[in-house]
């Protein structure tokens, strides 16, 4: 056989196993009678995915589609199977009753050569426990009592600044400078810098934040593979995030760390935390060298909380203002409730005004349900797992498990007319009338989001300063509907939040 021929029979095998594997790959729901849409043979599910659909309503569709066909349906995350949920029995069992089996969430990550992809929400197994019990005790509510005057501080300069964009025009895009808003109170609270990007829109922190989310280092195809195949993407030493970030983050924590060690300077925020852990005796390794957190470590915990605290935030805020715009009525109740309760504090803005603002918190919850900025949950099985009831629907081991938080709030069985913005539906009455699971912004169980309390927190104090001193209303820029960016995997907006603010007399 001559070479060329050797070389064309080795090509065509090549390509015939090739084809067999992803063959039988793509027919895996197929032949286990799983309810499924047919994928693609390079994106699985996700065709169009950020291009022409958004992720969000991809899983909404697929909740909606097949809910009633079973506890799951099978959906394919590029070339590998994955399981979406569909029934909340099931998962109320994953992210609670059976969570020693969900615990991970098997996405990519690589602290030898992207240290900042070592963070909380990214670790699994014994890593992520260990560091989130560390982790905990910043987000007490003793804590955050610490933090809201400095919260409170960043705010009143949110509202100092809305009054002097006024002077310039009463037109005021939100989405931008609530951004900023939160990313000066993050930037203080976790690393005690005074960032100024409410002054200044092209200040570091605020560059950086935008670079984290519109900056991917890897196009749609080479990250969705990233994370399909981690293990395969750490041995071949890839990198999530973007040079420049990464050695602005480890820039920035470097020289926290060692002014205030230097200086013996304690404060109250997220890093005076970080730098405890670090330099704890008590938690060294047997050697008695290793301390609790590296600065890498430190690093990438700090910017976790920053990416996941100021985006989410001050999106979530300014929804909250675009349905409020559009209800006169219940803006004005909210403001008569955020200025009575302060009255009753003495005219003084405490962490108690924020626990008595029952109809603030009916606002932030129904905004969070119908705006799930976050659409999906994500979990890995760690061994083969029948579903209760339905021995025929078993979940493999190492399996994608997605929950598809979008769905479940936009589900008109849980909540009628799901298009519809309504905060009568988090009243106490009706909220003990559903599951937790019902609800999911920031997940549930052992995994749910650290930073909840924090995040709320920011956002109620944000909306009941700026009600105080402001009206919102709608004006010809206001878009109604909202257009989404379906580019975005968080759910945005494609062009901003455009409302008429007017200074309360």
């Amino acid at each position: 056989m001559s070479m060329t021929a050797l070389l064309l029979t080795l090509i065509a095998i090549l390509l015939a196993t090739l084809y067999i594997f992803f063959h039988r790959r793509f027919n895996y729901w197929r032949r286990l009678g799983i309810a499924h849409d047919k994928p693609s043979w390079l994106l699985g599910n996700l065709v169009g995915a950020q291009r022409t659909i958004s992720f969000a309503d991809i899983s909404r569709n697929v909740y909606l589609k097949y809910k009633g066909t079973g506890p799951f349906c099978g959906f394919y995350f590029f070339q590998c199977p994955a399981v979406v949920l569909l029934d909340i029995e099931l998962i109320k069992n994953v992210l609670i009753r059976d969570f020693a089996n969900f615990a991970d969430r098997g996405m990519f990550n690589n602290e030898r050569d992207d240290p900042l992809s070592g963070h909380l929400f990214l670790l699994d197994g014994h890593k992520w426990r260990s560091l989130r019990a560390k982790l905990s005790s910043a987000f007490t509510s003793g804590k955050m009592k610490l933090m809201l005057p400095m919260m409170i501080e960043v705010t009143q300069n949110l509202v100092e600044v809305m009054g002097e964009q006024l002077l310039e025009d009463n037109v005021v895009e939100l989405k931008e400078i609530l951004a900023r808003y939160t990313t000066d109170i993050i930037g203080k609270v976790a690393f005690g810098i005074v960032c100024n990007s409410l002054r200044d829109s092209e200040a570091e922190f605020r560059i950086m934040g935008r670079r984290s989310f519109s900056e991917a280092r890897h196009g749609q195809v080479v990250g969705g593979l990233m994370h399909s195949f981690p293990d395969l993407a750490r041995w071949l030493r890839m990198r999530a995030i973007n040079d420049d970030v990464i050695e602005f983050f480890m820039r920035i924590v470097r020289e926290t760390v060692e002014y205030r060690e230097k200086n013996n300077i304690k404060c109250n925020d997220f890093m005076s935390l970080l730098i405890d852990l670090r330099n704890d005796k008590k938690l060294r390794g047997d050697n008695g060298e290793e301390k609790c957190l590296t600065i890498e470590e430190m690093a990438a915990q700090a910017f976790v909380f920053f990416i996941a605290g100021f985006e989410t935030s001050s999106t979530t805020m300014a929804f909250a203002l675009y349905e409020l715009a559009q209800k006169p009525s219940l803006q004005e109740r909210l403001r008569r409730e955020v200025l009575g309760t302060i009255a009753k504090h003495n005219n003084e803005f405490t962490f108690e005004c924020l626990q008595d603002m029952k109809y603030m918190d009916q606002v932030v919850l129904e905004t969070l349900r119908k705006y799930s900025v976050v659409p999906i949950l994500n979990r890995k099985a760690l061994s083969d797992y029948a579903v209760p009831g339905h021995p025929n629907f078993v979940i493999k081991k190492g399996m994608s498990v997605i929950i598809p938080t979008v769905g479940i709030h936009y589900d008109p069985n849980i909540y009628p007319n799901p298009e519809q913005w309504d905060p009568e539906r988090f009243t106490q009455e009706q909220r003990d009338l559903r599951e937790s699971v019902e609800w999911l912004p920031f997940g549930d169980g052992p995994r749910n989001c650290i930073g909840k309390r924090f995040g709320g927190m920011q956002i109620r104090v944000g909306l009941a300063h700026l009600l105080c001193k402001y009206r919102f209303s709608v004006c010809d820029k206001t878009e109604i509907p909202l257009k989404m960016n379906v580019k975005s995997f968080l759910i945005s907006t494609l062009n901003g939040i455009y409302l008429r603010v007017e200074e309360l007399k």
